[in-house]
């Protein structure tokens, strides 16, 4: 009878060897604050040792951040590395900044800095009243103003730009959404458009669709209302092409 428990617990232990590693990092957060000129940030939370704020400084100057978004983290041993993209749209011209954030962790202490890595200029028109947009998935940042009509995509490996989202006549961005599994949306004043995760579009049409994700909520003052009346679309399922 010991043989055979002993036998059965076994296999257990396999498939709980198979469970993803904690990021270094899980206990630890970062929060920002600032103006629209100058952006502070601080890493507070704990390590296996020790709890508190570890690290702050800030990054700057801009002339007016219009959207903010961190990226994905790379993990190496007990280094974290990751991006911060700031929009920079105060200004006519629009600007991308990105940094690299690398967060090295013992027992006792986070050590933190913050560099800027690339600089990338938009094809956008931005200004002094201008509200930015910005969604990512884990290989494309997808980013507008409400002062162009249109979109554009930035490859995060590459840095190449592409116009997406033009409709004639042209209709400026009203907001970009996107959900869990990498879809984005680039919604326009009465249109839209779908790209997937692989930065190819899906659809685009009339309407001012707009999507869902899971940790943040969006706007319904600014997504939905009197504007922007529900336009039931036809639902068409079509065989796929042989590969």
């Amino acid at each position: 009878m010991f043989l055979l428990a002993c036998a059965a617990v076994n296999p257990m232990r396999a498939q709980n060897s198979g469970a993803p590693a904690v990021p270094p990092d899980s206990t630890l957060y970062t929060t920002y604050t600032g103006s629209g000129t100058n952006v502070n940030w601080t890493v507070c939370g704990s390590t296996s040792q020790s709890e508190g704020c570890y690290a702050s400084g800030s990054i700057g100057p801009f002339v007016g951040v219009g959207a903010m978004l961190e990226g994905n983290a790379s993990v190496n041993g007990s280094v974290v590395t990751r991006a911060i993209y700031v929009v920079d749209s105060g200004s006519s011209n629009v600007t991308l900044y990105i940094y690299k954030k690398v967060d090295t962790i013992s027992a006792s202490f986070d050590t933190v800095t913050v560099t800027l890595a690339h600089t990338v200029a938009l094809p956008l028109t931005g200004g002094s009243t201008a509200t930015c947009f910005m969604a990512a998935n884990r290989g494309f940042l997808f980013i507008g103003t409400d002062q162009t009509s249109f979109a554009v995509e930035v490859n995060k490996h590459t840095l190449g730009v592409t116009n997406i989202g033009g409709f004639s006549p042209p209709i400026n961005v009203t907001s970009i959404t996107s959900d869990a599994y990498g879809y984005v949306t680039v919604t326009q004043a009465g249109a839209f458009t779908v790209l997937g995760p692989d930065g190819f579009g899906r659809e685009d049409g009339g309407g001012t669709d707009f999507m869902l994700g899971s940790t943040q909520a969006v706007s319904g003052s600014t997504l939905l209302g009197a504007a922007a009346q529900p336009t039931p679309r036809p639902l068409v399922v079509r065989p796929k092409a042989r590969q």
